[in-house]
C-alpha cells in the first residue's frame, strides 16, 4: 500500500437484524486530503464512521489503517485514528488542560512527551488561553474546539470529524472551517456531515451515502463542474417569435418564463452565448442580460439522493444509521 494511503475501506457493510444499515461501501483517504462524507439523515454516515474508528464491528468487509488491518490489529490501527464523534466526549468538570492530559494518557502517549503535545493541539485548536477553564463554562464553539483538539492530541494520521459544525454560529463554523484545512496539511481528515455548503468550503473530494450506499465519488472539482447547468437565462427587450429563439445557434429548447425572459436549453459544453448574444444585438431584440445557470449544490444532491427508490423496511435501516 502507498505511504500516501491512510484509509483503505472494502466491501464495508453493517447489518442491524435483518436490516441492512451499510452496504458494500468502498473508498480511500490519501494524505493532505479532506474527504467529505455527506449523506442525509439517517444515510448510514455516522453507522460507517464509527466502523472505520473501531468502535462499531462491521458484518462484512475489511478496514486498512496506515497498513494495519483494524480487526486483526485493533490497537496498532486505532493508534493512527483521532476521532470526534457528533456528541463531543468531554467530561465538562475538567478544565481544559486536566481533560487533554487525560486524553493523551488514555492514547499511551509516554509521560515526557504530554506537555508538549498539549500545547501543541491547544495552540492548534485556539485554546491556549483558556487551559485552566471548566470546560462547562466554555461555548459551545470552544467545546468543539476541545473536541478537536482530543481528537489530535495524539498527533494522529487519520481525524475522523462527525458533524464538528452543527449548533455552531456563523463565526465559529468559519473558524471550525479554517482549523479543518490547517489540520489537512499534516493529516488525512474524514468530514461527516449533511450540511451541504460544509463540504463545498472544506473538502477536496466528496462522497454521498444513501440508504446505506455510496453513490457518488467525486473531486470538488469536477463537482463544481457538474454544477454548471446547460440552459442559458436570456432577457429582452423586444423579443422575436419563440421559434426564432429556438433557431439560434445550440439552442434545443426554449423555456417561456414570462415578462420577455426566456431559459434556452443547449448541449452540456456548448453553450453559444456568444453567437446568441452577438445574434441579439444585430437584430436589435434588445439585450438586458444572456446569463449561465449553475445548479446549486442541494439540487445536485436532491437529483442523486432520489434516484433511489424507497424499499420496504428502509426506516429501520435509515434509523440505525
Amino acid at each position: 500500500m502507498s505511504d500516501d494511503i491512510l484509509i483503505t475501506v472494502a466491501h464495508l457493510s453493517r447489518h442491524y437484524g435483518p436490516i441492512q444499515a451499510v452496504k458494500g461501501v468502498d473508498f480511500e483517504l490519501k494524505r493532505g486530503e479532506v474527504l467529505g462524507f455527506l449523506g442525509p439523515n439517517g444515510a448510514g454516515k455516522s453507522t460507517t464512521m464509527q466502523m472505520i474508528t473501531g468502535n462499531l464491528a462491521p458484518s462484512a468487509g475489511k478496514i486498512t489503517i496506515c497498513g494495519y488491518d483494524l480487526l486483526d490489529e485493533p490497537k496498532n490501527a486505532k493508534a493512527h485514528i483521532g476521532y470526534l464523534p457528533e456528541q463531543p466526549p468531554l467530561y465538562r468538570d475538567f478544565t481544559v488542560d486536566e481533560y487533554l492530559n487525560f486524553c493523551a494518557r488514555i492514547n499511551r502517549m509516554p509521560p515526557e512527551r504530554i506537555a508538549a503535545a498539549m500545547a501543541t493541539a491547544k495552540e492548534r485548536c485556539g485554546l491556549t488561553e483558556v487551559g485552566r477553564r471548566l470546560i462547562s463554562n466554555l461555548s459551545k464553539g470552544y467545546q468543539q474546539r476541545v473536541g478537536i483538539a482530543q481528537a489530535i492530541i495524539h498527533s494522529p494520521a487519520i481525524v475522523v470529524l462527525d458533524e464538528p459544525t452543527v449548533g455552531l454560529d456563523p463565526i465559529q463554523i468559519r473558524e471550525i472551517r479554517v482549523l479543518i484545512r490547517e489540520l489537512a496539511a499534516e493529516h488525512g481528515v474524514i468530514l461527516s456531515t449533511h450540511i451541504l455548503p460544509e463540504v463545498q468550503m472544506t473538502c477536496d473530494r466528496v462522497q454521498i451515502i444513501n440508504r446505506g450506499e455510496l453513490v457518488f465519488s467525486d473531486t470538488i472539482k469536477n463537482l463544481d463542474q457538474r454544477m454548471n447547468a446547460a440552459t442559458l437565462l436570456l432577457e429582452l427587450r423586444n423579443p422575436p417569435a419563440e421559434t426564432e429563439l429556438g433557431a439560434l445557434p445550440g439552442v434545443l429548447k426554449v423555456e417561456n418564463l414570462g415578462k420577455n425572459r426566456f431559459r434556452l436549453h443547449h448541449n452540456q459544453d456548448e453553450s453559444h452565448a456568444e453567437q446568441i448574444a452577438v445574434h441579439a444585438v444585430k437584430n436589435n431584440w434588445g439585450l438586458l442580460a444572456l446569463t449561465p445557470e449553475r445548479k446549486t449544490l442541494e439540487q445536485i444532491f436532491v437529483e442523486i439522493t432520489s434516484t433511489e427508490q424507497h424499499q420496504p423496511g428502509t426506516e429501520h435501516a435509515e434509523a440505525a444509521a
